[in-house]
């Protein structure tokens, strides 16, 4: 395992998130310029840090996994885009800026949306087109694509917002509660971890560890956010503080109280930890992780 840390994971990122959006015609050049503007907002790229972190932990090349984490990252803001939008939470802000619909209007933000969606299975395609005369490193990327449909798809984000817009007005249930928060935020941090660990080289242990540290991680930073949303500021979230109230969601602070939710998400935190601590210092990207995300804006 390489000597990276966060930071350096993201520098990478950063140098090469555009690199895999394909093509656009001047005559769409709108689309592509929606898609830019959500892709280049900035937010922390968790997603695929924990990808090439998972890949790099598990002796993969981080290089090599690059199509692969920025994939996650189109897919994250594709499911934001749409998020944003009037007929589902409704935001006027996302990571400081005005949302892709107040700038590009409605319609060419949910293009945008399905833009970033399908340039990442294109990205993960050719990148696969590759390996045909390599059986073992297609069949890597090749499970790396799957998880990260899985994530994406009916059983992972789509549910979770299914069920969050259902909820809405509604009394919850604990396990309802939960259900929504696993789908639509852990399952898509699942991904990127079981999808670096399979670009490199898992054991089934350290493939089960990074599962219950990044399931773990999912809920206690959608469990943060619900808190932030309640005590934050928009200068801290980078969007409108009191939304879920507004908008009656299920939360964890609505139905169990802050400072319920605020043990619940150190029990999180301390599993996520926990899960990783027999790999000492070469677990500490994903420790330090945890650690920050559950005092972000305090």
């Amino acid at each position: 395992m390489k000597d990276y840390n966060f930071d350096d994971y993201k520098n990478m990122i950063e140098q090469h998130l555009m690199d895999f959006i394909p093509e656009v015609d001047h005559k769409s050049i709108t689309l592509y310029e929606a898609m830019k503007y959500s892709l280049a907002a900035g937010g922390k790229r968790i997603r695929p840090v924990l990808l090439l972190a998972a890949c790099d932990f598990c002796d993969g090349n981080v290089e090599e996994a690059l199509p692969y984490a920025c994939a996650i990252e189109y897919i994250h803001t594709y499911s934001l885009i749409h998020d944003d939008l009037p007929c589902m939470d409704d935001d006027d802000l996302r990571r400081g800026l005005p949302t892709n619909h107040k700038v590009y209007g409605e319609a060419m933000a949910v293009l945008a949306g399905d833009g970033l969606l399908s340039a990442a299975f294109e990205a993960m395609n050719r990148d696969m087109l590759l390996y045909f005369d390599n059986p073992d490193l297609l069949k890597k990327r090749v499970k790396a694509s799957y998880e990260i449909s899985k994530g994406a798809g009916c059983r992972g984000i789509v549910a979770g917002q299914v069920a969050d817009i259902e909820a809405e007005n509604k009394s919850s249930s604990k396990e309802l509660l939960d259900y929504i928060h696993l789908a639509k935020t852990s399952a898509l941090i699942i991904a990127a971890v079981r999808a670096g660990a399979y670009l490199g080289n898992p054991d089934s242990e350290k493939l089960e560890k990074l599962t219950i540290f990044a399931e773990s991680l999912g809920l206690a930073f959608q469990i943060r956010d619900d808190i932030l949303d309640v005590e934050g500021s928009e200068e801290e979230m980078g969007k409108k503080a009191g939304m879920d109230s507004i908008n009656n969601k299920a939360t964890y602070p609505a139905l169990h109280g802050i400072e319920a939710s605020r043990e619940r998400l150190q029990q999180l935190t301390d599993t996520a930890i926990g899960a990783m601590e027999q790999y000492y210092d070469n677990a500490e990207v994903f420790t330090k992780l945890a650690n920050q995300l559950a005092v972000r804006g305090n």
